[in-house]
């Protein structure tokens, strides 16, 4: 699918692209919402402020200078968000050499690697960035400034993976991950299965989870039902919360051992985020867990992108609708369960409020080109985001066709204004 790529601090001739501080409000006319209905929706101060029928809104009060966008043609949705994102190693499978952690380096690739995502529609970004080893701190200082830079475009928030957590080698890991978060870590994560001690290691990460009150966010395979058992045991309860993931393992453990693990999630509330684009660095195994047994289950299901172009997929696009678009034709869910788990259930997973097409709820969007929700995750080529109530990236493209006798008897649509030869 082509990708839109705006540079930050540049600016933009979008429709309602103008400044956060900009009063105005932008009036998206007529688009069409999932349950049929064609409407105008008004954005103001960050929010959605009205949704009537096409025509009926008016710019909102001091409001002469609403920008009007129209939105014919499109779909309108609860934006995407990015649960499980690599921001060090995004976009370094096609340079030469082993990966590069100098610090211009990895601020380029992260900054490049979620402009990406803003254009394929994902407004807020969680990425996993390895601390200590060869690494330092250096990698997480390089994502912080691009989370910096990015401000006001996307949102990016950063998980501290350290190698090691228990043993002797572990204590310089703890003391990396306290300084992590001293640094502007958001959440403690780490990968349990390579660390001699997975059980002491997640009892690690959950204690410091707990003194400093932020999430946890732990790579696993969830191959060993009773390593999973003890994890949920130990996880049960805390706020403000433990997603865990790619979890393909679950997938090859038999279905009722996999169902019982199901339900000890479920009654620990740890969410489980798939990624069915493909792996990524931290776990060697592939695939996607039984994701209708999981959301049968009752546990709260996420999808997420895994790697951006590194080594363990280098041809990863970190598009959320991609992801959609694969739970529903390869695993089974309905496209508005599966659109969920991209968006409502990604949200959560990043602590973000919940967005609905109505009133009150914030102003992030994407519009799609197309009617109706299978139609857009199977064909979502135009797209538009909007971030806080404004147009923060824009993917338009055309297809066309040369002439056709059946075509023209059949009345089909043509995009392409010109003749082609």
């Amino acid at each position: 699918m082509p990708d839109s790529q705006p540079q930050p601090h540049q600016p933009s001739n979008f429709p309602g692209s103008s400044g956060p501080s900009d009063p105005a409000a932008l009036l998206l006319c007529g688009a069409r919402l999932t349950d049929g209905r064609t409407v105008d929706v008004r954005l103001g101060g960050g929010r959605i402020e009205a949704v009537g029928t096409t025509g009926s809104l008016a710019p909102g009060p001091a409001r002469t200078g609403a920008t009007r966008l129209d939105l014919s043609g499109y779909l309108l949705l609860p934006a995407p968000a990015e649960p499980h994102a690599h921001g060090d190693t995004a976009l370094s499978a096609e340079r030469p050499g082993p990966v590069s952690y100098a610090p211009d380096d990895v601020q380029r690739r992260a900054t490049e690697a979620a402009l990406l995502q803003l254009g394929h529609g994902a407004t807020a970004v969680r990425a996993h960035v390895r601390v200590g080893d060869v690494q330092g701190l250096g990698a997480l200082g390089a994502v912080l400034q691009a989370r910096r830079s990015l401000r006001g475009l996307a949102e990016l928030t950063t998980v501290a993976t350290p190698r090691m957590l228990t043993g002797a080698a572990g204590a310089d890991g703890l003391a990396m991950l306290r300084d992590a978060l001293k640094m502007g870590a958001a959440v403690v994560g780490g990968c349990p299965d390579l660390d001699p001690d997975p059980a002491g290691y997640v009892e690690a990460v959950l204690e410091m989870a707990s003194e400093h009150g932020c999430p946890v966010d732990l790579h696993t395979d969830a191959a060993d039902p009773a390593r999973l058992s003890r994890l949920a045991a130990m996880a049960g309860g805390l706020r403000p919360g433990v997603a865990i993931g790619p979890c393909a393992g679950l997938s090859r453990l038999p279905s009722e051992v996999a169902s019982r693990a199901a339900d000890q999630l479920a009654a620990a509330g740890v969410t489980v985020v798939c990624l069915p684009q493909g792996g990524c660095c931290a776990t060697d195994r592939r695939g996607t867990p039984p994701v209708r047994m999981l959301r049968s289950a009752g546990v709260r299901v996420a999808a997420g992108s895994g790697a951006l172009r590194d080594v363990s997929n280098p041809v990863g696009r970190g598009d959320p609708l991609e992801a959609a678009y694969l739970l529903a034709s390869a695993h089974g869910l309905r496209p508005e369960a599966a659109y969920d788990a991209v968006s409502t259930s990604a949200r959560a997973v990043l602590g973000l409020p919940e967005v609905r097409v109505e009133a009150g709820f914030p102003a992030d969007l994407l519009a799609v080109r197309g009617e109706r929700l299978p139609g857009a995750l199977s064909l979502a080529y135009s797209r538009i985001v909007i971030h806080r109530g404004r147009v923060v990236a824009r993917t338009s493209a055309v297809r066309e066709y040369c002439n056709s006798a059946a075509a023209a008897e059949l009345g089909l649509p043509r995009q392409g204004r010109g003749e082609l030869s």
